[in-house]
């Protein structure tokens, strides 16, 4: 049986990571792709967006820590994925893996080659990561996961050009460049991508990944084994992780100001006091409010609302028609850097109908 392809989607907050992947799997491609997701928060929301439209496998991996615990829970979830598809049970010809936006992707492009089974079943085609060309100078300068991101990508995408002055552009681009030289680069409107430039693009090369991180390789210095051929003793997990970029919130210092928190409401909203509320709260929060989205039950509305946004820039969307006997509820999902749950909780409270 040939090895699978496995593509990698990485992309700092509110990149537009979602947005790439729905349209990639709602093109009419003809090809299956199984889907699998680490979202950073308690409700995977995307998975209401991805699923929408489509049919595709969607496996969801909440809460993981993608420098430790991800690396086993992918592990697993790769070995079951192979098996079911060798089995009938499941149909599908690659992968694409979309990472939370705080994950540093060498460890989960790692998994691929720290065990055997893994590798002898998948081929790694591509580390593929967005750039939010309005907010990514910034990213790259405070948050060394966005650095990262670009220095592992195989192909980088510029995402919200539009928002930006083709100045600015040039110079995030530019910018880029100097980081990651070997990473074609491309502006992307939407996530309109020619799937020839996101599937097959053969862009994983593990020498010059070595090149960025010369530890690609070795085995973590923090107690787990992760060699070729026994790498199952990966659960003890009562450590200080060693990096800045866990997920854990407790135990990594960025994640005492990144917090997440869910909003869930049964009644619909009112349209008016919504857009009046979140208004208030982006002038006053957004440069904290990294990233933000939801799935809204709308008085008066017959499909679902799509909502999304990142520091102050916000936008919805009409979604699919709620179907008949399905239980209309609103999810929302706020990431910032401490964000007053209180407050949002309280006002959100008030918008209800």
């Amino acid at each position: 049986m040939s090895m699978i392809p496995v593509t990698i989607l990485t992309g700092f907050l509110g990149s537009g990571k979602t947005t790439l992947l729905k349209r990639i799997l709602t093109e009419s491609h003809g090809q299956r792709i199984a889907v699998i997701e680490n979202e950073f928060g308690e409700e995977n929301i995307d998975n209401d967006i991805l699923v929408a439209d489509t049919n595709e496998q969607i496996i969801q991996m909440s809460n993981g820590c993608v420098c430790c615990t991800i690396r086993e829970d992918l592990r697993a979830t790769l070995s079951e994925l192979a098996h079911k598809r060798r089995d009938g049970q499941l149909q599908f010809e690659r992968v694409v893996i979309e990472t939370t936006g705080l994950a540093d992707p060498g460890p989960v492009a790692q998994t691929f080659f720290m065990d055997d089974e893994i590798a002898e079943l998948y081929l790694l085609d591509a580390i593929v990561t967005l750039v939010d060309a309005k907010h990514g100078q910034q990213q790259l300068n405070d948050r060394q996961e966005a650095q990262r991101q670009v220095g592992f990508a195989d192909q980088i995408f510029l995402s919200k050009t539009d928002l930006v002055s083709p100045a600015e552009a040039d110079a995030l681009s530019h910018r880029i460049k100097h980081m990651n030289p070997r990473a074609p680069q491309k502006r992307v409107h939407f996530g309109e991508v020619p799937l020839q430039e996101f599937l097959d693009i053969r862009g994983f090369n593990l020498n010059a990944k070595l090149d960025i991180d010369p530890d690609f390789l070795k085995d973590d210095a923090h107690g787990h084994a992760h060699g070729h051929g026994h790498g199952h003793d990966h659960h003890d997990h009562d450590h200080d992780c060693g990096h800045d970029h866990c997920d854990h919130p407790h135990h990594h210092a960025h994640d005492d100001d990144v917090k997440s928190f869910v909003y869930k409401a049964n009644k619909p909203f009112n349209a008016t006091k919504l857009e009046d509320f979140l208004g208030s709260m982006v002038q006053i929060y957004g440069p904290r409010m990294l990233r933000y989205k939801g799935v809204l039950h709308v008085a008066g509305m017959d499909r679902k609302v799509i909502f999304q946004g990142v520091h102050q820039l916000m936008g919805s969307d009409l979604g699919p028609k709620w179907t008949p006997g399905e239980h209309k509820v609103s999810k929302m999902v706020f990431i910032g850097i401490d964000l007053p749950q209180d407050l949002f909780q309280a006002g959100l409270d008030q918008c209800l109908n």
